[in-house]
């Protein structure tokens, strides 16, 4: 009798929560501005803005090493065998009026050069000539052309150096006792992966925040709009009702995930440069999906959680700018202080998505030591927080509006 008595609760649970996630994803259909933000915008946008942004950076870094370059050089007449050789590499001088180093402030100017006025009597007297690289190290976009300035530099210091010992009858390899070469032991997939650290901060806020726009209005807007009340009062047990909505939430949060996975390996399969070079398959798209899954279900219950102790609509949307950081935390911390992966990680929330979906960019392998601490971190967080979530579905105040 006890064990039919069980099943039969069991099975009203169950049939409450299909009700209830029913009921919820009817509701989010109707609001037809909010779904398509949440299942189209999103996904699109953020597979765009990153390959956009990617091929664009690209763009501009090819153009700036490909064109001449024309920069002032202040003393040119003092080294005009250096201005002619710069001019073979395609840098040429330019004529600036007005102080060089006002322009460099002014970003009127990436670079210029500054010949010492006693470099003719350095040089003949086989002694070093000066030649100031001057820049403003803080801007980025002045990266190339310092480099490609420097490295010219470099290459005509090399020569006449030789040209300077063969001229004395020495080998100019006696100057050089040691010879440096780099061995690169990266994958491709792997020096690919360096231009998409982003990548995973996105897919993690992605599916974090996937379902907040329904989480929020099934709890802190039904409670702001006095209909949450009558949905209590009914034989259906809190769990079930906080499940139904939780699934609801997480069956739209998936969704946004799968379509922003796919417009992801769309995009980089059709966007010119960086987006060819990657490697996106079926399989990486796969685990991708899978590392998320328990993220998504943090968040759901995590906002489930927050916005059933929120008044207002407006006050659980006050929490969505912290919400915001945390994914972030992670990718900072790693910036300031990198550290090896360690099997600890993969049960530090936001930090272990971060290096398995680093892992999967890279195309490194992943143990099952690490999948399983992963998941079983992963989910038994999203299992605490459902807990928490149900228990303050409990509480009575719940149903009392600001």
């Amino acid at each position: 009798m006890t064990r039919t008595t069980t099943t039969a609760t069991r099975s009203t649970s169950i049939a409450s929560l299909w009700t209830v996630m029913k009921k919820e994803l009817r509701e989010l259909s109707r609001d037809r501005r909010t779904l398509v933000l949440a299942l189209v915008m999103g996904p699109l946008l953020t597979p765009a803005l990153l390959l956009g942004m990617g091929a664009m950076a690209e763009s501009r870094a090819k153009s700036q090493i490909e064109k001449p370059l024309a920069i002032a050089m202040v003393g040119a007449e003092r080294a005009p065998n250096l201005v002619a050789w710069l001019g073979g590499q395609g840098i040429s001088r330019k004529i600036l009026a007005g102080d060089p180093d006002d322009a460099i402030r002014d970003q009127d100017e990436d670079v210029y050069l500054r010949i010492e006025k006693d470099y003719a009597a350095h040089w003949h007297d086989g002694t070093p000539a000066l030649v100031e690289i001057v820049h403003d190290s803080t801007r980025q976009d002045a990266d190339i052309p310092v480099k490609r300035v420097e490295a010219a530099l470099n290459q005509y210091r090399q020569q006449a150096g030789a040209l300077r010992l063969l001229a004395r009858g020495i080998n100019p390899g006696v100057a050089a006792p040691l010879a440096v070469a780099h061995k690169d032991l990266s994958t491709p997939e792997a020096r690919k992966g360096l231009s998409m650290s982003i990548l995973p901060y996105l897919l993690i806020l992605s599916a974090f925040l996937g379902g907040a726009h329904l989480i929020i209005d099934a709890t802190a807007g039904e409670r702001e709009r006095q209909s949450l009340e009558p949905l209590l009062a009914t034989p259906a047990r809190r769990g079930a009702i906080v499940s139904g909505k939780i699934a609801a939430a997480c069956a739209v949060g998936l969704a946004s995930l799968l379509m922003t996975l796919i417009a992801f390996k769309i995009g980089a399969q059709l966007s010119p440069g960086i987006g060819r070079q990657m490697d996106v398959t079926i399989a990486a798209i796969g685990k991708m999906l899978v590392i998320l899954l328990p993220m998504l279900f943090i968040g759901t219950a995590l906002l489930t959680w927050i916005a059933a102790g929120a008044k207002s609509v407006k006050e659980a949307q006050s929490y969505m700018t912290f919400l915001l950081l945390l994914p972030m935390i992670p990718t900072i911390a790693l910036m300031v202080s990198p550290v090896k992966n360690q099997l600890w990680m993969m049960a530090v929330p936001f930090l272990a998505q971060n290096q398995m979906l680093l892992k999967v960019i890279r195309s490194e392998v992943v143990s099952p030591m690490e999948w399983g601490v992963y998941l079983c971190a992963g989910f038994g967080l999203a299992t605490a927080l459902w807990f928490a979530a149900t228990r303050r579905y409990h509480q009575e105040k719940l149903a009392i509006s600001a």
